[in-house]
């Protein structure tokens, strides 16, 4: 027994940290904690305390569900400190027998098996009891759960092997080495090279640990657990993971630590639900541009690499709130983490800023010639253009270039940016706004060369970027070229390049980008044509000879559909579209032969596989928005692939695969919701000035960030409910409930606010809002979104539950203005303390200022504290939310709250204060609180011993005091 708790403290101080792939998460703690070490020793012993401790170790780790802790929780203590009712107890004295050897005499299975748990890692060897256990008690050992196995004996690690396949019930699964010293002092190294594939059997496995092991090749079996939430892999062998590692789909936490990574393969971007990447000290020399698809990742580790860059793809990891990485050779960090406000970085010992060579001297490219450039600010609206031409940067991105000879005299020229309104932006069907209005004046002057004009937009996938020009009657499409704008001109230092949308124009005029469906065309002739579309090559139309008389010009879009948002909007799980194809024609008129149309099968069919009968062939209507079922009317073939039709005349397509009823009023809701946002609306005050209001609207997914990313200056409601808002769509904000805007403002309509929404620019107002007049104190009002037209008067249902029959309603958020002052300015709240009650005399020690400096130590680890002092996870999760800004007051109210439920717990207040310092792994504060109430003590003596009272006794009013 005292050989084992040295070895484990021997462990702890191992320098090959394994304490790196130990896990604790701060929000799993269980019932566990609370197990009287005392009851317990005097049972089992100290063998038993080390068991406990494993056990409340591994629930620690995130790899093991919250689910039912509790219940094993309590029958973990049951089982340990009662053997009693142990159902092993009276099996015990006889187990003694037969598992001596491979365990030491004195130790009965109470001590390594519970009900759900065996431990085998404390004894040397100890992993060969594991098939006699098999052998004699095999029905019991189907029930374990959580399992921990030593690797340092190799005859004793393939006997437990053989038997694990049968363990059907596991959860977590540890096969460690490093647990055991020889003579030297040097930790007994694993020796497991690989794990069977008949493993794939113990599919509920969610927490494996094989660290400190000789593995060299990823166990395939691991790709076969589809529970797998936590996987350690710490000084292992691997120099390269598999390239099917994507399959783990739940895993969430990942540790590769000392092992001899090269490289890492793309697929671990499809680790959608990772939030934790450990890869420390491996030979990591660069990363895939894969990872920023790792949109829950929260702790990155990749410190002891030999990392030159880190990818780009990296500043859309919007979760991520830790960053290491020194010990690197990192010259520079991309901006992108700038746009991470709340992560922390350690980049120590990395050459930063150091270039590698001297920097290049920029030389034009040939055959450009060397024009003046003009570099303009967000003030300067106009500038000057002479015969020999200019550069022209604007702000923000966009550039003009006047080449040599486009004017014949100096002219001045203008540039504005405008607000986004009906009048300058006309969107079709599936177009989405990329950039705001640009307006070049004057708008007559015509240039004698093509001027170019680049302007910078948002990205977007899957769609044709073009140019757009408002001539002040109506809207023309421009032939456009993409490109990237200059490294050297970018507006910050080390920023990307900006996107730019390029036209050439004789004449000034209002100009928009816009994302639309690709759009491929052709002429067709009476000797017939091919069309494919660039967009999805399985998409074909085939032209027959004589199949018009005289040449038309065809149009072909193809617009990629979610099928999942179908099928949730069907409600038919087993649901699948095809590509949806609009198709049109210059002039409009009957095909003389029939035209062969080819368009890939829904996602998830074959021919082979396909029922015809749930295969629906729909055409559309754009101008009533009707769809109608033609599958009769048409010959409809089907190959392996694809699906074949021939039609005489052009509209819209669409091929469904359902198994239910297909009719077109359901298609048409699909279609609808399709075109549409998923929105939300934010309602936000700034913190310095309550009457200044934030609003804005946009995309649910864009929440989250754009809420962090404004933490810092502003505080208020959280976003609303989700709403549906088309591209374009003009919605309203009204405030209400003794609220009032200044109704001056050219954007207010009889007192609301007028919004129209466009997806990828930011859609906000500032507006500064105050106390409805005769309305005195503070004020609790609300401001209400509202679709279309106003409504003229709210029913009584709306008010009290805002759903019911007024369909133009969108979404409520409250608002609050504090109390004006004797000299009308807002009264704000500072944050107050609750009273300091610990309940009993000797917290009288530990006093309101002590408790301040202890606050300002705990910082980012209050959470597990707060848990382990006995506060809910709903209580912790309110105080967060309550000061999600300002950390320093979260901790001093999760510690001020605990101290005001202390009055009626009963004496020992202190002792449980350091008790949970300690339990959180902070000795260091339960030391600072011992030595508080020692000098407390000291001084309260001394001060009875002043005024002549003995010093074992206090007077009432001391106590009082206290």
């Amino acid at each position: 027994m005292e050989k084992s708790s040295e070895e484990e403290k021997t462990n702890d101080e191992d320098g090959d940290k394994p304490v790196d792939c130990r896990l604790e998460d701060e929000d799993v703690v269980t019932s566990t904690s609370r197990c009287g070490e005392a009851d317990c020793s005097e049972i089992l012993g100290k063998e038993l305390q080390r068991v406990c401790n494993e056990q409340l170790e591994l629930e620690r780790t995130p790899g093991v569900q919250r689910q039912n802790d509790e219940r094993d929780a309590a029958s973990c203590f049951m089982d340990t400190c009662n053997p009693s009712i142990s159902s092993l107890s009276s099996s015990s004295s006889s187990s003694m027998l037969f598992l001596t050897p491979p365990l030491p005499p004195s130790v009965e299975l109470s001590a390594v098996l519970t009900d759900t748990r065996l431990t085998l890692d404390v004894y040397l060897g100890g992993a060969a009891a594991l098939p006699l256990l098999w052998g004699s008690i095999p029905g019991h050992l189907r029930r374990l759960r959580y399992l921990r196995l030593g690797s340092e004996d190799k005859s004793a690690l393939d006997g437990a092997l053989s038997v694990l396949p049968h363990l059907t019930g596991l959860r977590s699964l540890a096969i460690r080495g490093h647990c055991f010293y020889d003579a030297q002092g040097n930790p007994l190294p694993g020796l497991l090279t690989t794990l069977p594939t008949s493993l794939v059997s113990l599919s509920l496995l969610v927490h494996v640990d094989l660290s400190f092991n000789q593995l060299s090749v990823f166990p395939s079996c691991l790709l076969s657990l589809p529970a797998l939430s936590a996987l350690l892999l710490c000084h292992n062998r691997f120099s390269e993971l598999s390239t099917d590692i994507g399959q783990l789909s739940s895993l969430t936490y990942l540790s590769l630590i000392g092992n001899k990574l090269v490289s890492l393969p793309a697929s671990l971007g499809q680790l959608k639900e990772l939030q934790t990447l450990d890869v420390s000290d491996n030979l990591l020399e660069e990363l895939p541009d894969e990872i920023g698809s790792l949109g829950e990742l929260v702790n990155f580790e990749l410190s002891h690499n030999k990392l030159k860059r880190l990818p780009d793809t990296m500043g859309s990891l919007r979760s991520l709130r830790e960053l290491v990485i020194f010990s690197n050779d990192l010259r520079f960090l991309p901006s992108c983490l700038n746009d991470l406000p709340l992560l922390k970085m350690d980049v120590r010992d990395n050459p930063l800023g150091r270039p590698p060579t001297p920097p290049p001297v920029f030389s034009p490219d040939e055959g450009q010639p060397n024009i003046p450039e003009l570099h303009l600010l967000f003030n300067q609206h106009s500038f000057s253009v002479t015969s020999s031409g200019c550069h022209v940067f604007l702000p923000g991105g966009t550039q003009l270039l006047f080449p040599p000879g486009c004017l014949q005299s100096p002219t001045t020229l203008e540039w504005a940016e405008r607000r986004p309104q009906r009048k300058w932006v006309l969107l079709g069907e599936h177009d989405i706004l990329l950039s705001r209005p640009l307006e070049l004046r004057p708008h007559g002057v015509s240039f004698l060369k093509p001027v170019e004009v680049c302007i910078a937009h948002h990205r977007k996938k899957w769609k044709e970027v073009v140019v757009r020009k408002y001539d002040g009657t109506s809207w023309h499409t421009l032939p456009t070229s993409l490109r990237k704008g200059s490294e050297r001109h970018s507006i910050h230092s080390l920023e990307r390049p900006a996107r730019l949308a390029c036209c050439s124009v004789s004449q000034f005029s209002w100009f928009i980008v816009i994302a639309r469906p690709v759009t491929d065309s052709c002429s067709v002739s009476p000797a017939g044509a091919l069309l494919v579309s660039s967009a999805h090559p399985g998409v074909k139309l085939n032209f027959p000879p004589d199949s018009t008389s005289q040449t038309r010009t065809i149009t072909l879009q193809v617009l990629q559909v979610s099928v999942s948002e179908v099928q949730v909007l069907c409600g038919d799980p087993q649901a699948s579209v095809s590509p949806l194809l609009c198709l049109s024609q210059t002039p409009s008129m009957h095909f003389l032969q029939p035209v062969k149309v080819q368009v890939p099968l829904p996602p998830g069919v074959t021919g082979h596989t396909i029922d015809k009968s749930c295969l629906y062939l729909l055409r559309g209507d754009s101008t009533a928005q009707t769809w109608t079922d033609i599958t009769p009317q048409v010959s409809l073939y089907v190959t392996h692939l694809y699906a074949i039709f021939y039609i005489t005349h052009f509209s819209w397509y669409w091929l469904w695969y359902k198994t239910q009823s297909c009719v077109g009023g359901m298609v048409r809701k699909v279609y609808q919701r399709l075109k549409q946002f998923k929105v939300q609306f934010m309602a936000l005050q700034r913190k310095t000035d309550p009457s200044q209001v934030l609003l804005q609207c946009l995309p649910a997914n864009k929440v989250e960030d754009r809420v962090q990313s404004l933490s810092e200056q502003y505080e208020g409601p959280q976003p609303s409910d989700l709403c549906d808002l088309l591209e374009g769509e003009q919605f309203f904000a009204g405030f209400e409930r003794g609220l009032d805007i200044c109704t001056d403002r050219p954007d207010c309509v009889e007192g609301r606010l007028c919004f129209v929404f466009y997806s990828s620019l930011k859609n906000l107002k500032e507006v500064y809002i105050s106390p409805a007049k005769g309305l005195q104190g503070p004020v609790r009002g609300e401001v209400s979104f509202y679709r279309g037209e106003i409504p003229s008067s709210l029913p009584k249902e709306i008010v009290s539950k805002r759903k019911g029959h007024d369909s133009q309603w969108l979404a409520t958020l409250p608002l609050r203005l504090p109390a004006l002052g004797a000299d009308n300015k807002y009264i704000t709240e500072e944050f107050q303390l609750p009273p300091l009650n610990l309940g009993d005399p000797e917290s009288g020690y530990l006093t309101e200022a002590n408790l301040l400096s202890i606050s300002l130590q705990i910082g980012q680890d209050w959470r597990v504290i707060g848990i382990n002092l006995g506060l809910s996870y709903q209580e912790l999760d309110r105080i967060q939310y309550k000061y999600r800004d300002n950390l320093g007051a979260l901790v001093l109210d999760m510690l001020f709250h605990w101290a005001q439920g202390q009055k009626s717990a009963g004496p020992g207040a202190v002792s449980r204060l350091k008790a949970a310092m300690i339990e959180s792994d902070r000795r260091d504060i339960a030391d600072e609180l011992e030595d508080i109430v020692s000098l407390g003590k000291q001084k309260y003596t001394e001060s009875l011993r002043r005024v002549g009272l003995e010093a074992g006794r206090s007077s009432p009013f001391c106590e009082s005091q206290q």
